[in-house]
């Protein structure tokens, strides 16, 4: 009876850990949590950003020995990127991962890093993240009541379109879908085009009913969402690096002593580097698949490259002004 009795619990403990229950304390009994805190995340459940979320929540748990719970919220349930962050903002959500494409209408100083070619490839832009320039940019955010914990990777975006392009002259005219961002409506003017902003989960059925011409967007989010279905070209002109933050309300972390939110940062730096190499593995297998049903990956010659590079001379003056100096150190940062 002991030995069936040892073989059960033995189960239990298994089937408690394969599910990520909340920590069990020596007496066997589920730890009661001092604080119970939830995390934003948009992307739906198997993505990099939101596998990397359930780890870092996970992390929390374990090292916190159960005093701290992460509830992880995929697929846009606490609302879009913008709402988000508003709400991180006055403590109504306490964690959350979001681009800085959304966040640089708030915080200004984000349109530096998201501004078009400026990393010379995502080792140049790791260089700027990880360094002492990145550092700034993680400290601007307590002046907005946010906490930045950590960089996630969200690679390189290219434009996708329902029709076959080759170029720069192929933008003129189109609708193009865009987040709610000015830079990225910035972005699309100056390329020719006109930008479209719409939700997130709206791009599927613009696109197949002819409402917008395109998108941008990396291979991941391109191929999750089967946009590809409905816009099979993929003009690869890099024109952005969005990195992304992994960030906590400034209400959230006051509460917490410094030994608890140094652990939380280690949790999430800990975090990121998972979602890097998620990261890479999911560009690589999103790309191949979309290619493998017909996807036609339409590579730009140094030359169009150039074109759209020069076309895009305004937006730096637009949101770089003031900033020059920070600029040149960015493209100056050696991977």
């Amino acid at each position: 009876m002991k030995s069936k009795i040892a073989g059960i619990a033995g189960l239990i403990l298994v089937i408690v850990a394969m599910c990520g229950c909340d920590y069990l304390g020596k007496n066997g009994k589920e730890q009661v949590p001092e604080y119970v805190f939830t995390y934003a995340e948009n992307q739906a459940e198997g993505y990099p950003t939101t596998v990397a979320a359930y780890r870092f929540a996970e992390l929390v748990n374990q090292r916190s020995k159960g005093r701290i719970k992460i509830n992880v919220f995929p697929g846009g349930e606490l609302g879009d990127e913008v709402s988000v962050v508003e709400q991180l903002q006055y403590g109504g959500i306490d964690f959350a991962r979001a681009s800085i494409m959304t966040m640089g209408d708030l915080v200004p100083e984000m349109n530096i890093l998201q501004l078009p070619y400026l990393y010379r490839g995502a080792e140049h832009m790791w260089a700027v993240l990880d360094g002492e320039i990145g550092q700034e940019f993680s400290l601007c955010l307590d002046n907005y009541g946010l906490t930045s914990l950590s960089w996630y990777d969200a690679g390189e975006r290219n434009f996708y379109m329902t029709q076959e392009v080759s170029g720069l002259d192929d933008l003129k005219g189109k609708h193009i879908r865009v987040a709610k961002s000015k830079l990225m409506s910035s972005l699309i003017t100056a390329l020719g085009g006109i930008p479209i902003q719409m939700d997130y989960g709206e791009i599927y059925s613009a696109l197949e009913l002819g409402e917008i011409d395109g998108a941008e967007n990396n291979w991941p989010s391109y191929e999750s969402t089967d946009h590809y279905k409905v816009a099979p070209y993929m003009m690869m002109d890099g024109h952005n690096r969005i990195p992304e933050l992994q960030m906590v309300s400034s209400i959230t972390w006051k509460k917490l002593s410094a030994e608890d939110r140094e652990m939380i940062r280690q949790c999430a730096q800990e975090s990121s580097q998972y979602q890097q190499e998620l990261w890479k593995q999911q560009e690589k297998d999103s790309r191949q698949k979309a290619t493998n049903e017909g996807v036609m990956a339409i590579e730009l010659s140094e030359t169009e490259k150039q074109r759209f590079q020069d076309a895009v001379a305004s937006i730096y003056e637009m949101y770089g002004e003031g900033y020059e100096e920070l600029i040149q150190r960015i493209k100056e940062a050696a991977p």
